[in-house]
């Protein structure tokens, strides 16, 4: 199922932050949301789960976002934000299998134990499974709520910042679990991420917000260019190539002495 979202615009309070924001994400396609800090990013995220309301259309399947019930859209959605809420003494076990919840009806199953049990071995944290979520690292927490999401078993994932709290190999590790989830299972992917580079490495497209507005969306290789990153970014790099995609070597500042 194709996720659309038209003219989408949203406002806190006076401060108008999106505006005019279109884009889509088909069947098996990762499309990177690139960006400065405060650009809109999250935000974008959280319009399209419905967390905030935005003003424009957003439709998946062909259906209006805005008239399915929470449970509808859980199971469809799978949201994955920057950080886990470690305010319930939960296990990992737990946390993960609270992503089953939109599918259980009478009570957990063999086959949802399973799923928790698969998703934490994808995800090299077998070893938590029961331990609190309130003793674990800020990045072993970040795993934990990509398998969540990964049982919910969505038709897409809204995945904001997935990569922010970990080091270079589980970066690496975690963007590969995504990629080949989408791959594998023919799901889209929306995916906030500040990190150039994975972005060109992993996304099928990506969507550049400046000052609230798209500023150039398709594949990475036509649109990372030392041009866009100065104008987007303030910054002088250079932009090369390493197997294919874009390699972005980040120089100086604009106008720095």
């Amino acid at each position: 199922m194709k996720l659309e979202v038209a003219d989408l615009s949203f406002s806190y309070e006076d401060q108008r932050v999106l505006s005019g924001i279109d884009l889509e994400v088909g069947e098996g396609e990762l499309v990177g949301v690139l960006g400065p800090n405060g650009c809109g990013k999250t935000t974008l995220i959280k319009c399209i789960n419905r967390i905030l309301v935005p003003g424009g259309s957003v439709r998946f399947g062909g259906h209006d976002v805005a008239r399915m019930g929470n449970t509808e859209r859980a199971r469809l959605f799978a949201y994955v934000p920057q950080a886990l809420s470690v305010g319930m003494a939960m296990t990992v076990f737990e946390s993960v299998l609270m992503g089953r919840r939109p599918h259980v009806r009478w009570g957990v199953g063999e086959s949802d134990i399973g799923m928790v049990s698969a998703a934490l071995e994808r995800l090299k944290i077998s070893h938590l499974a029961f331990r609190k979520v309130t003793k674990i690292s800020g990045g072993e927490r970040q795993k934990v709520v990509i398998a969540r999401a990964l049982v919910q078993d969505p038709s897409l994932l809204l995945l904001d910042e997935p990569t922010s709290a970990l080091d270079i190999r589980h970066q690496l590790e975690v963007m590969q679990i995504i990629r080949s989830v989408v791959n594998q299972k023919g799901i889209g992917g929306l995916m906030a991420i500040h990190d150039l580079n994975l972005a060109g490495r992993y996304c099928d497209r990506v969507v550049v917000l400046h000052n609230g507005r798209v500023a150039g969306h398709g594949p990475p290789s036509g649109i990372l260019t030392e041009d866009l990153i100065r104008t987007v970014y303030g910054v002088s790099a250079r932009v090369g190539r390493e197997d294919g995609y874009p390699l972005i070597v980040p120089l100086e500042p604009v106008g720095s002495e």
